[in-house]
């Protein structure tokens, strides 16, 4: 396929907003695609080249890339700058710039370009990827231009995400979304959309579905734990339990193959391993060529020989001084379940089985621990348990059916958690992890930030609804922090999968990137907030740079809380 036959549909896609119309068009797309270009197809209409636990980021800002528009069109910059700052859009600016009418480049060599000035590194490499960039724009159609610009910065902006895609490749074959469901397990199963897409090409979606199992080396969405208000409701929904300690770590899944290497990847499937040079150490702790693990990483404060908070955990996620944080921030990798043992698939395994595997194959280190648990069906003994772990100062427990698969994502009562929330966090019986969509200025004392509140979303499938405004509960360095994440994200007009009232409208607009952790005192019902209620007294509690925006609170779940509190 030619790209300037796929900036036609990129064009369709960019004025459609009907979600099942942006679904057609997607499925007509993949129907013309070849098996061979269509992974690379889905990766470029969604703005990247690569599935996240591949690293793969251009590393170019918006400065470098009208360098490249303008050396591309053999135009001054001030001249470029000055079309940029009437346009608002380096696409549009790339597009008005541009004389060629047609352009004979693929897919797959636009692709390969983009994907030559991505690995550039080193020495030199901003002047490569710049000159790359301008090569691909000159020899680019008018059109094409336009989305080519966008694709460097993360500002493609078509409105949907892996789930649309993945209802576009069942209707492809379908025309519904029948195999949906099927797909949705696939890929949480092997969260590469692109590779998901091929297997579908060829294979078609029912053998796609059933074939896909976990792959060394690839990230498995985690399972997530739903709520559950009282102990009693626990053992009715689920059965045989078993009750474990809720750390308030870092959720790292780690891949591991004898004498070669070691993975870490966090629940929104970036790959973390060289954040961790604790992970060498991980063969004297197991038994075992290969491994896929589940665990639960958590600092450790030398001084009182405790277990850190989570803010302090998170000052481990970085790419600079790590053998310096390593020694500052220790950390212990409480590890809970195994997935994968030596080419055996162990996903559909009962719980209780995973576990007894675990013990077999791990042996306990100062630095790699089994999260010790027991099993029960009596409701006294997970209070007992609950009360015992918040008096050691931990969050809570988590309370697993003994029998359950491990079923990425949050599905039913499986899993469910009990955290203490009767601090100066609130009073609702969890937090609820929201998107950030805009910001307006601040008065007075905040005028000085820039932030005097915020406009915060959960997840409606590929749309955000707004829940809440955000104004009270920060720290002044909390709102300086915030305008630094807000400023590089903010977008001249509203996405168009927000869906917010016009009375709540922000002064400033911010692409879906950051995730805050937010509590409140409780779930009132809201006329106006979109999801159809409101947080009561919301505070930041975090930002949650491990969780993605597709892993946001969802609206079902906000519905559960609100039922859950009214018990």
């Amino acid at each position: 396929m030619k790209f300037s036959s796929l900036s036609q549909y990129l064009l369709k896609l960019e004025n459609t907003s009907s979600r099942i119309e942006i679904t057609k068009i997607l499925a007509e797309l993949f129907k013309l695609s070849q098996p061979e270009e269509i992974d690379k197809i889905v990766y470029l209409v969604l703005g990247k080249l690569a599935p996240t636990y591949k690293s793969i980021v251009f590393n170019l800002a918006d400065k470098l890339v009208l360098q490249a528009i303008a050396k591309a069109y053999e135009k001054k910059l001030e001249e470029v700058k000055k079309i940029y700052k009437q346009k608002g859009d380096l696409g549009n600016t790339a597009e008005s710039l541009s004389k060629n009418s047609t352009s004979t480049d693929s897919v797959e060599k636009v692709y390969e370009m983009l994907m030559d000035i991505a690995k550039v590194g080193g020495e030199g490499s901003v002047e490569s990827k710049i000159d790359g960039l301008a090569s691909i724009l000159q020899n680019a159609d008018t059109l094409s231009a336009r989305f080519i610009a966008r694709i460097p910065v993360g500002k493609l902006r078509l409105g949907f995400s892996d789930k649309t895609i993945i209802d576009a490749l069942s209707w492809m074959e379908n025309n519904d979304k029948s195999g949906s469901k099927a797909l949705v397990r696939a890929y949480e199963v092997l969260p590469d959309i692109g590779l998901l897409s091929s297997v579908v090409r060829t294979k078609g979606v029912q053998k796609a579905a059933t074939s896909i199992g976990p792959v060394l080396g690839v990230p498995v969405m985690p399972m997530l734990a739903s709520r559950i208000k009282s102990a009693q409701e626990m053992i009715e929904k689920m059965g045989e339990v078993t009750v474990e300690p809720k750390y308030d770590g870092l959720r790292v899944l780690i891949h591991y193959k004898k004498c070669k290497w070691v993975k870490a990847f966090t629940r929104n499937l970036n790959d973390i391993s060289q954040m961790f040079p604790e992970l060498d150490k991980l063969n004297l702790a197991v038994n075992a060529q290969e491994l896929i693990l589940d665990s639960e990483a958590v600092g450790l404060d030398e001084t009182t020989k405790k277990l850190a908070d989570f803010q302090t955990t998170m000052q481990r996620r970085r790419k600079h001084d790590i053998e310096g944080s390593a020694l500052k921030i220790p950390l212990i990798f409480n590890i809970f379940d195994v997935l994968y043992v030596d080419g055996k698939n162990l996903m559909d395994e009962a719980y209780l089985n995973r576990r007894k595997i675990l013990q077999k194959i791990v042996s306990e280190t100062k630095i790699f621990k089994i999260t010790p648990f027991v099993v029960t069906s009596d409701p006294k003994i997970i209070e007992g348990e609950y009360k015992k772990h918040i008096n050691q100062g931990l969050e809570g427990i988590m309370v697993k059916k003994a029998n359950t698969a491990y079923v990425p994502g949050r599905t039913g009562y499986r899993w469910v958690k009990m955290k203490e929330t009767e601090k100066a966090m609130g009073k609702l019986s969890d937090t609820l992890d929201c998107v950030v969509l805009g910001f307006s200025s601040g008065q007075g004392k905040r005028t000085a930030f820039g932030v005097g509140q915020f406009l915060a979303a959960v997840r409606d499938g590929d749309t955000y609804k707004s829940v809440t405004k955000v104004g009270t509960g920060l720290t002044d360095e909390q709102f300086r922090e915030l305008k630094t994440r807000l400023t590089k994200i903010i977008t001249k007009e509203k996405p168009k999968e927000y869906d917010v009232h016009k009375d709540l409208f922000p002064d400033f607009w911010v692409s879906p990137k950051v995730v805050v952790e937010l509590a409140a005192d409780d779930i009132t019902v809201s006329p106006k907030h979109t999801v159809g209620y409101a947080l009561r007294f919301p505070r930041l509690v975090n930002f949650r740079d491990d969780k993605s925006p597709e892993q946001a609170t969802t609206v079902k779940e906000v519905k559960n809380l609100y039922k859950l509190q009214k018990k």
